[in-house]
């Protein structure tokens, strides 16, 4: 299909289907960007665990060699993303060992579909040989009992890893907490021991205060992977304000524009169409070179387990999140819920009137540059 767009762009000037028989067509226009673009998910959980399955069918492609086949490969090889940054959040230090034990025992076994992503030439590798490229990525920190474990995972394959989740660990507050403590002590040492191995320091989650002071903490771009905008919902805390946005952009990093509804608008309704607007925000507030992608859904569009494995809203102060659902009792958005969500939201980016340029920078130029920048030799 990229040949023949590329090379005939005169012909395909209407819409078309990913495949015979797909439902969806999209623009010529927005087929070939794609197909030209490096496109990363700098938050995509690969597949969360479906608990109607026994066992979850993640937990068989972790655990039982062979067990994935090609048809399960064809969905994330069909989404035309180059690359995604899973989002485990361990518990200890032997729950990440053991997570990366699985993923790079799952990455040797499926070598023809899947790369592990290590630097940044290995975006353009992925692309080459249309894999989908893996980030091993963790969204708490707490596997760091002391500065030192961070360049052991480093040698394990971590690249990204977000200082907190939702509460208190040893490194800072998470924006559910009771007090905001900011960074603590322990917390400086281990951003300067992430900045000395080129590890991406990721302040999603965080407090407003400890996301202020890992700013401040951290001699190299730092990252929100999956965040918007609170300026378009001020009671939403769990969007970054406009001067942590700017401050983000002064480090040289970029943000991940987010997908689901809660945090995307106070109340429903909630289209793609708000999505773009707090694109167009950060676009305007810090420009254009510092905005890309970060879902927080997993390949096929789920935002949690399905069917069990605990109910996020039982966290303590939950209601911080101001949840919401659509109609049909859904927190994804129609359109961005599904493998091949980028190309929607590609299409939207083309209908806000974007250059070519700049859509492939959001879809994921901006992410492999900063990357590049953090993972560089320090």
């Amino acid at each position: 299909m990229g040949l023949v767009v590329a090379g005939a762009p005169t012909i395909l000037r209407g819409r078309y289907p990913l495949f015979p028989g797909a439902p969806t067509e999209y623009s010529a226009h927005c087929i070939q960007l794609m197909e030209a673009s490096i496109v990363v998910d700098m938050l995509n959980q690969f597949r969360f665990q479906d608990f109607s399955e026994k066992p979850p069918r993640i937990d068989r492609w972790l655990r039982e060699p062979g067990s994935m086949t090609k048809a399960d490969a064809d969905v994330y090889l069909g989404s035309k993303m180059t690359a995604v940054a899973l989002g485990h959040s361990p518990a200890n230090y032997d729950d990440g060992i053991r997570f990366f034990a699985e993923w790079n025992g799952f990455l040797a076994a499926y070598g023809d579909w899947f790369t592990r992503v290590d630097d940044a030439s290995d975006f353009t590798r992925a692309k080459a040989s249309s894999k989908l490229g893996i980030m091993l990525t963790f969204q708490n920190s707490q596997h760091f009992r002391r500065p030192d474990d961070v360049n052991t995972f480093w040698s394990l394959g971590q690249r990204i890893s977000q200082l907190t989740y939702n509460m208190n660990n040893g490194i800072g507050s998470g924006f559910l907490e009771k007090r905001d403590g900011g960074l603590s002590i322990f917390g400086q040492t281990i951003v300067e021991r992430m900045n000395q191995v080129g590890m991406a320091v990721d302040l999603s989650h965080c407090a407003d205060q400890t996301t202020m002071d890992g700013i401040a903490a951290s001699k190299r771009p730092v990252l929100f992977t999956h965040a918007n905008c609170r300026a378009l919902a001020p009671s939403l805390t769990r969007l970054k304000t406009d001067d942590a946005i700017r401050a983000m952009a002064k480090t040289g990093g970029v943000m991940g524009v987010s997908f689901i509804r809660f945090m995307v608008r106070e109340t429903e309704p909630v289209t793609i169409e708000h999505v773009l607007d707090h694109v167009d925000h950060a676009v305007k507030l810090v420009g254009v070179e510092h905005v890309g992608v970060g879902s927080d859904l997993d390949m096929v569009g789920n935002p949690n387990p399905i069917a069990g494995g605990g109910d996020p809203r039982t966290q303590p102060n939950f209601s911080r999140y101001k949840y919401h659902e659509d109609s049909a009792g859904k927190i994804t958005i129609a359109g961005l819920d599904h493998p091949k969500r980028m190309f929607d939201l590609t299409e939207g980016l083309i209908r806000r009137r974007y250059s070519d340029a700049n859509i492939s920078a959001i879809l994921g130029g901006n992410a492999v540059r900063v990357l590049a920048d953090i993972w560089r030799p320090g």
